[in-house]
């Protein structure tokens, strides 16, 4: 004799003994529909159903079958033949997005990820192992603290040269400003930051990383030693002269929030420049203009305060005289001043100007100008060498041998080492006066 299996919930196990009271006339209805937190009437309904049906009626009539709300498995074929063909490597969350911002699909990211999952499309990332870190709050004013950091990553695949992304994000709202560079260095860095004070003004202070172009491990030079300062590099030193506080952090998770918007670039940012098709910097920073105040609106985050603390740059301020490279050089005695292997004489020197120290700022298209004690000073580069005479070599007849030198025996050198010159004895006027026998 075959036994028929019925699967059935928790729940409606539990509502299916409570009935079984209802029957044996130990619970009543009204009490049974409490217990059940059902209404009276659909009790009444469950009741007429088991005593018809039997105990498997309190199964859920949807159960095995096809929900009437499925996608059909033609349209679910079609759309996995696009992600794989047009959005191949795409997340679920940017392929559902995707899908319907170019072929107006519209589909949920969920279902997007397992029909993905079950393709083998995705891989489920497992986040067991890793490390936790205490986490800090946002600052509540916008401009109170940005995080400035710089990303290496293939941005344009293999269709262009390699990239790095000057990022800048506010930890408050967390609007991200960037511009892809060749490299991470003081001229990427005194660039973006200016672009981004030209936009937004002076933040109250900057949370980077202590890469070479923002902190150094040299000792303090003896200018630096005698104002009481540290050592410091160009970047730092502009942003002290800005006003602007550093904040230099022990760990990349210190400044997550920077951090996570690059991994997210990292995802979102290369696969669109892909779809753009951009393959060289220019059309790479042309293509961030349109694309990061999409990105902001999507991800920014709405500040606790509505004050904005970043300060307007002040109309006295000469940005060139900071955003450069920056030095003091000694005056020489004859009023020229060396940089770099490069000679520069002084024009209309004054006579208070010798052994003293003036500035050399360089700008980064190679532009040099000397400013001593706070005012230009005009000078001239020196290119002409003197050529230094060259010896003619002798003959090999006329070639002497070296010698070493061998002073004569009266030198002053050899008096020293001379025997004492002894006095000479006298003939005594007796000449019959015989000496004492003593």
């Amino acid at each position: 004799m075959s036994q028929e299996l019925i699967q059935m919930s928790r729940t409606e196990m539990e509502r299916l003994r409570i009935l079984h009271r209802v029957f044996d006339h130990e619970l009543t209805q009204k009490k049974a529909s409490e217990l059940m937190e059902v209404t009276d009437r659909h009790l009444r309904r469950l009741v007429k159903r088991i005593r018809e049906q039997g105990d498997t009626a309190m199964i859920h009539r949807s159960r095995g079958r096809p929900s009437s709300r499925k996608i059909p498995e033609v349209r679910q074929r079609r759309i996995l033949k696009l992600v794989e063909s047009d959005y191949k490597g795409f997340g679920p969350t940017l392929a559902a997005e995707k899908l319907w911002e170019c072929q107006k699909i519209r589909i949920s990211r969920e279902t997007l990820r397992q029909w993905m999952v079950e393709a083998d499309l995705w891989k489920v990332r497992s986040r067991r192992g890793q490390r936790l870190h205490q986490w800090r709050e946002r600052k509540h004013h916008r401009g109170e603290m940005i995080q400035m950091d710089g990303s290496h990553h293939p941005w344009l695949e293999a269709r262009g040269p390699e990239l790095v992304l000057m990022g800048y994000v506010d930890d408050a709202t967390g609007d991200f400003l960037g511009r892809f560079y060749s490299y991470e260095g003081i001229y990427p860095a005194m660039d973006s930051f200016q672009r981004y004070i030209d936009r937004h003004g002076l933040p109250v202070s900057i949370y980077l990383d202590r890469h070479s172009t923002y902190k150094t491990t040299r000792e303090p030079s003896v200018d630096e030693m005698l104002r009481g300062d540290l050592a410091l590099t160009q970047f730092a030193r502009a942003l002290k002269e800005l006003g602007v506080k550093l904040i230099y952090a022990r760990s990349p998770q210190a400044k997550g929030r920077i951090e996570r918007i690059f991994e997210t670039l990292q995802d979102r940012l290369v696969k669109e420049m892909r779809l753009a098709k951009i393959c060289t910097e220019e059309a790479a920073n042309d293509f961030l203009e349109t694309y990061l105040p999409r990105f902001n609106r999507q991800f920014g985050k709405t500040p606790l305060s509505e004050s904005n603390l970043h300060r307007p740059i002040p109309k006295d301020l000469c940005l060139k005289d900071i955003f450069c490279i920056k030095e003091s050089r000694h005056i020489a005695q004859d009023y020229t001043v060396r940089w770099k292997n490069r000679t520069f004489r002084i024009q209309k020197p004054r006579l208070t100007m010798k052994r003293q120290r003036l500035l050399v700022l360089e700008q980064f298209d190679g532009t040099v100008r000397m400013k001593f004690q706070g005012r230009d000073v005009a000078f001239v580069e020196i290119t002409d060498k003197i050529p230094r005479p060259t010896a003619q070599p002798m003959a090999r007849t006329e070639r002497s041998r070296s010698r070493a030198y061998s002073p004569p025996p009266q030198h002053p050198w050899r008096r020293r080492f001379l025997p004492p010159k002894r006095r000479p004895i006298l003939p005594s006027s007796n000449q019959h006066e015989q000496p004492l026998p003593f």
